[in-house]
């Protein structure tokens, strides 16, 4: 594995499904061929779960019928159940995520069963996409801390990264769900994972709910993870996590890795417009900050004498 970070966006996805404000399928497909345009070589479009749960999302396949795919580019899509799994085949996606949480009470608010019951249901939705041209990934959601159950042993979380390797899914995100997580306790989950999760198969996906995103993705980075999730102008955030705030903001996580010398293949520039564009299509500021200040780069001229 190179020092490279590989950013998978997920604002379409992720950022989406809980925005109050329909984001309109043909302004969906406008944004996510821009996003390929700007380099992204992972981007997870949307997610094939039932309309009446995320009605945000319910133009999934016609949001997949309609993108320029770009070549290298890989199309993501989140499935719930074996149902969604069929969908997702149709709609022609490149790989599924499927996600569980480690915590019961979690699991239970945000899937509506236990963690037990849904790793049945992968079981299934593996069977389902066995022998098709698609590529797996599986999410251990509040990883890093539940926001009602508290602190997950990493044991715990490792017993459940170990059942997804065991099912036959080739690639692992541990996820901040709650915004939770701190660096001293990211690098020695991260360093676990890594010793049975391959670099290019492992995932952190981190919110920004307690400030302390961007640190926990240095954290990671420097113990040896490569890929990360991030969300264009900081959108996103759980549904079922009180006071839960968005994913890391996808600009300021290139931003800060351009200006440390590690390379993303990433447009900086297009990223800042797209951010910028983004309160007109969901209807309200966005917490990304590189959007708002600038680079850090971007000279201004000296103010006039009084």
């Amino acid at each position: 594995m190179t020092d490279a970070m590989l950013i998978q966006e997920v604002a379409t996805r992720d950022g989406f499904q809980i925005e109050p404000r329909y984001v309109e399928t043909a302004d969906k497909i406008r944004l996510i061929d821009a996003l390929s345009a700007a380099g992204f070589s992972r981007i997870e479009v949307s997610s094939f779960v039932s309309p009446k749960a995320v009605p945000a999302l319910r133009d999934a396949a016609e949001v997949f019928a309609g993108i320029a795919r770009r070549p290298g580019t890989v199309y993501v899509a989140l499935v719930p159940n074996p149902k969604g799994a069929e969908r997702a085949l149709a709609a022609r996606v490149d790989e599924v995520n499927l996600v569980c949480s480690v915590s019961e009470t979690h699991n239970r608010a945000n899937m509506g069963m236990s963690p037990d019951a849904s790793m049945e249901g992968f079981a299934q939705i593996m069977e389902t996409v066995k022998g098709a041209d698609v590529s797996t990934n599986a999410t251990v959601a509040t990883a890093f801390g539940c926001p009602f159950e508290g602190d997950q042993p990493a044991d715990k979380v490792m017993a459940q990264v170990e059942r997804y390797l065991a099912l036959g899914i080739t690639g692992v995100t541990l996820a901040d769900t709650t915004g939770m997580a701190n660096p001293v306790q990211v690098e020695r989950l991260v360093t676990r994972a890594l010793a049975v999760v391959p670099a290019e198969r492992l995932t952190l996906h981190f919110h920004n709910t307690r400030g302390l995103g961007l640190a926990n993705v240095l954290s990671a980075y420097h113990a040896g993870a490569r890929r990360f999730d991030a969300a264009l102008g900081g959108l996103g955030g759980c549904p079922f996590a009180p006071g839960a705030t968005g994913n890391i903001c996808t600009e300021d996580l290139v931003s800060m890795a351009h200006e440390m010398g590690i390379e993303t293949g990433l447009d900086l520039d297009s990223l800042i417009g797209l951010s910028r564009d983004l309160p007109r299509l969901v209807g309200h500021d966005v917490p990304g900050q590189v959007a708002k200040a600038g680079r850090p780069c971007d000279l201004h001229p000296v103010p006039k004498a009084a």
